[in-house]
């Protein structure tokens, strides 16, 4: 937040004042205000509720003391044109010259709408999900390689989002420099985002919008300060960070992995929810019938990064009960892994990855194979039309006991994946097996408590697995699915897991 606004505030907001204060010693913000209309607008937005206070639960799972809820100016027209014709208008003031516009869906997409009628911009639009019909685009419009495409967003906070719609439309030739966005809640997006070489224009920071609501008596310096304080403690980029890991000074953030050039979609995805949600749980949901899939997922997806299905064990399974378990995962951000775990030649692997009943390739996030039958397993799996950005695990190792995983098989698996960064992204394993901070590593076998069961499966406790071992994301089943509250247990298992990464990166 900016400390000298902040200082300002403080100032500014005592029981004497009477109305709007001219600019003063320590900042200008009365005058630019002004001058920018803004200030009308931060008004407007509270009036209709788009700005709240109090307390409420975000994705991540935290507890936050303001709420931003831009939905809602849809019903709001002249509100609409105003915001979208103040988004062009920050355009225009940084000198950002591009050829169309793409809307990060799905709140900015009628403000992108605007712009382009409005300034005669071509559009494009970026669907969050392919259609299973048709095209199957994620990018619709006229994509014209090698021009340049403005983002429009609604609000920053970790620039995850913007991310993966500059990576969609960089996939298809486009290049992107540029992101314009009403409201930035500082804590890092702008950062992240300008480390990928993406320069974000907002409108209005969140310490401007403070700072208007308390001059004009909207909100009180308690409120005031608990929202500084929150900015202030969750952070989800640090300036400086991923150069100063990337000389190998220490162990590096998910986050900062995330902004790797060199990390898959999936990866910078999965690196970037976890440390938003903040956590690295993964359940394994080995359930019979799709009505219990779903009622896991529903419930245990705010606490989850991943689940992990076997679509081939369901009884009753339906292509409208994925189509719920789709909804889900985007309603609470966390993503499907279909464990099938492909091993064989290649032409039988991308039938049965892209066709069949099941049609694995349309709504899995996230696949696996083994590397035993070679490279053709991998070029088989690639063959198939992916329109999520679909990533594949490599299995490197097995949590069986006996299993024939040797060192030599690891080690093979490994330069298979370097053979294929495309669409390899990290392995199944029981510790860390590459140095590449890119590479996602997945471990299976996960209990609070370590042992084994009577069919030879080996369990290792969640500190061994991410602060020992060095893996990324514990994989659990029975541990959350035999406990009579499911969702206490899962929350268990999610707190284990993120102090052992915490712990991790004390330890570097």
């Amino acid at each position: 937040m900016n400390r000298g606004i902040a200082a300002c505030v403080r100032r500014h907001s005592g029981n004497e004042r009477t109305g709007p204060l001219p600019s003063c010693e320590f900042c200008t913000c009365s005058v630019v205000m002004a001058a920018t209309g803004v200030e009308s607008l931060v008004l407007k937005l509270q009036d209709v509720q788009a700005v709240k206070f109090g307390t409420f639960k975000l994705k991540s799972g935290l507890n936050s003391p303001v709420y931003f809820d831009l939905r809602v100016i849809v019903a709001y027209p002249d509100l609409m044109n105003e915001v979208s014709a103040l988004l062009h208008q920050r355009a225009e003031e940084a000198g950002v010259k591009f050829d169309c516009v793409c809307g990060v869906p799905y709140t900015a997409l009628p403000l992108a709408t605007i712009i382009c009628s409005t300034h005669r911009y071509p559009m494009l639009l970026r669907r969050k999900e392919p259609k299973d019909y048709g095209t199957k685009k994620l990018i619709e419009g006229t994509v014209r390689p090698g021009e340049v495409c403005l983002i429009v967003e609604d609000v920053v906070t970790s620039g995850g989002s913007v991310m993966d719609t500059v990576q969609e439309l960089q996939a298809h030739g486009l290049k992107v420099t540029d992101a314009v966005v009403l409201l930035d809640r500082e804590q890092g997006g702008k950062e992240r985002l300008s480390s990928e070489g993406i320069a974000l224009h907002p409108v209005v920071s969140i310490s401007q919008l403070l700072d208007i609501l308390v001059r004009s008596g909207r909100i009180d310096r308690q409120t005031f300060s608990s929202v500084e304080k929150f900015i202030q403690e969750n952070q989800t980029f640090t300036p400086g960070e991923v150069k100063e890991k990337k000389n190998g000074s220490g162990e590096m953030r998910y986050n900062d992995r995330a902004a790797l050039p060199s990390a898959h979609p999936i990866a910078k995805r999965l690196f970037t929810l976890m440390e938003e949600k903040r956590t690295n749980l993964c359940v394994s949901a080995d359930v019979t019938h799709t009505h219990e899939l779903l009622e896991l997922a529903d419930a245990l997806g705010p606490l989850i990064c991943v689940m992990k299905t076997h679509v081939d064990v369901l009884q009753d399974f339906s292509s409208d009960a994925i189509d719920k378990l789709k909804e889900l995962s985007a309603k609470h951000n966390f993503l499907i892994f279909e464990d099938r775990k492909f091993a064989d030649i290649g032409n039988t692997v991308k039938q049965q990855y892209g066709g069949g009943v099941y049609r694995i390739s349309s709504w899995s996030h996230i696949i696996n194979a083994h590397s035993v039958p070679g490279p053709g397993v991998v070029a088989g799996l690639k063959a198939v039309r992916r329109s999520l950005g679909n990533g594949c695990l490599l299995i490197a190792q097995m949590s069986s006991q006996g299993a024939l995983t040797t060192e030599q098989y690891t080690q093979s698996t490994v330069k298979m994946a370097d053979d294929h960064p495309d669409f390899v992204f990290g392995f199944i394993s029981g510790s860390k097996v590459s140095a590449k901070p890119e590479h996602v590593h997945m471990t299976p076998g996960v209990r609070l408590q370590s042992g084994g069961d009577d069919l030879g499966q080996q369990y290792t406790t969640p500190e061994e697995v991410i602060r020992s071992k060095g893996s990324d994301v514990i994989i659990v089943g029975r541990g959350i699915l035999s406990a009579s509250d499911r969702k206490e247990e899962a929350e268990k298992y999610r707190k284990a897991g993120w102090e052992a990464y915490l712990s991790r990166l004390s330890l570097s």
